[in-house]
């Protein structure tokens, strides 16, 4: 079975903490719970969970999603964007089945970003590391006014603001990243292909700038 890998890549850095953090972690719980309604993610979708504070970690490796459990997550600390970027090329190299003339590996992975600030780190050396990687597709969302999209614009094309990081916009967030996995799975699915454009997603709730 060729599995659609998904990495979360998320900020847990001191800014965070409170509000924002806490519809992070509701965000998760909701997008597990509807992914686990749509027969074909179930199917497909592999989730794992990369946090960032002042080091990164990998909290949850590619886990199907009937065992996917959400773990707890503090917000401290500042923000090592570049070690994420890094640690998120080390796992695509090691986790995802690369196809080779025997076998079909696995759907490039979907990766989603989210920050509310600037990286602290020399952030350029975990940048050209992840552009090696194959991703089939790159979100990053800059959450609150903090958030600098012209960092993440050179991460990725695709990159959505929210004005707040509070929690109705982070739900928001969370809910169309859920129908963005979702779409992604019945069309590999269904028909064998992947999203390589935004404009192949669901289009984003009003709350999510599309930063151009």
């Amino acid at each position: 079975m060729r599995r659609l890998p998904v990495y979360l890549l998320l900020d847990t850095s001191g800014s965070m903490s409170g509000e924002p953090i806490e519809a992070v972690k509701n965000g998760v719980q909701v997008m597990i719970s509807s992914l686990r309604q749509n027969p074909q993610a179930i199917e497909t979708a592999f989730l794992s969970v990369i946090t960032f504070d002042s080091a990164a970690q990998q909290i949850i490796p590619l886990t199907d999603l009937a065992s996917f459990q959400m773990v707890d997550l503090r917000a401290t600390g500042v923000t090592a964007l570049g070690e994420a970027l890094k640690l998120v090329s080390n796992r695509i190299e090691n986790e995802v089945a690369k196809t080779t003339t025997e076998q079909k590996g696995d759907w490039k992975p979907l990766v989603f970003i989210m920050t509310d600030g600037v990286p602290t780190d020399d952030w350029l050396p975990g940048l050209a590391e992840f552009k090696k990687q194959r991703v089939a597709f790159t979100v990053a969302c800059a959450a609150g006014s903090g958030a600098d999209t012209t960092v993440l614009k050179q991460i990725t094309e695709n990159v959505v603001s929210l004005d707040t990081a509070d929690s109705a916009s982070i739900g928001k967030f969370f809910q169309w990243v859920t129908a963005s996995i979702g779409v992604t799975s019945t069309k590999v699915e269904d028909a064998g292909k992947e999203i390589s454009l935004l404009k192949e997603l669901p289009p984003p709730p009003s709350e999510l700038n599309i930063v151009v």
